[in-house]
């Protein structure tokens, strides 16, 4: 089963599966020169934004009290799960204010927790992750294997816990600093088209397609739109 390049379907619904194949040279191929992309990228992405770091862990820190960066527990491909890192955007008590708010979910399906207004994210806070400039460290979890440029979102442990078998096809690509659903609307997407669009990347995945999702990325980050 190694050998076959195995996808849900999204055409015909969350009940049906399908079973896709694609020459085994070709799909090593194509991760071999993926990893490749992600490291070299990756690297010079650490190197450039290397000098930016001590400016903006100075205007988290002088903003509120905690730590400048964040990790989290996150789950990757197959189910691995692994410690996520962002700079820090909420208060250092968001974890435990987070079930208090969970009544003012504003995500469809109430898989995920998003909430425009968000009363945990600190003023600079705001801003860094409306620039995407928060998960500037990820480059570091794509550097190391955990995640890959372009691939479905990491998701919480919390949350995959209640995935349906449907849905647990996210997991079956290394998750992404960016996506289909991230060049699509984002957050203003609901769930459930969040997941079709994960599991519809990784049914027809190619070099190209990451490419485009890269270049994609560019104007959805400068635009900003469902970023919150």
């Amino acid at each position: 089963m190694a050998d076959l390049y195995w996808r849900k379907a999204t055409l015909g619904g969350p009940s049906e599966a399908a079973i896709t194949l694609r020459p085994l040279n070709a799909q090593r191929y194509y991760l071999s020169v993926k990893r490749c992309m992600d490291c070299v990228l990756a690297a010079m992405g650490l190197l450039v934004l290397a000098p930016f770091f001590p400016m903006l862990a100075l205007l988290i820190r002088l903003d509120s009290k905690g730590p400048v960066f964040f990790s989290q527990t996150r789950v990757g491909e197959g189910g691995r799960e692994f410690r996520c890192w962002k700079l820090r955007s909420m208060f250092i008590d968001a974890e435990e204010r987070k079930q208090e708010l969970e009544q003012h979910n504003e995500s469809e399906g109430g898989v995920i927790f998003k909430m425009k207004r968000d009363p945990r994210i600190t003023r600079v806070g705001r801003f860094i992750r409306k620039a995407s400039i928060d998960e500037l460290p990820q480059l570091w979890n794509v550097f190391i294997g955990d995640m890959s440029l372009v691939g479905p979102r990491p998701a919480l442990p919390a949350e995959v816990a209640g995935y349906t078998p449907y849905e647990r096809g996210r997991l079956s690509v290394k998750p992404g600093i960016t996506c289909l659903w991230q060049i699509s609307g984002r957050s203003d997407l609901p769930f459930e088209q969040q997941v079709q669009l994960d599991i519809e990347y990784a049914r027809v995945r190619s070099l190209r397609k990451d490419i485009e999702i890269l270049l994609r990325t560019v104007p959805a980050v400068l635009f900003a739109r469902g970023a919150y």
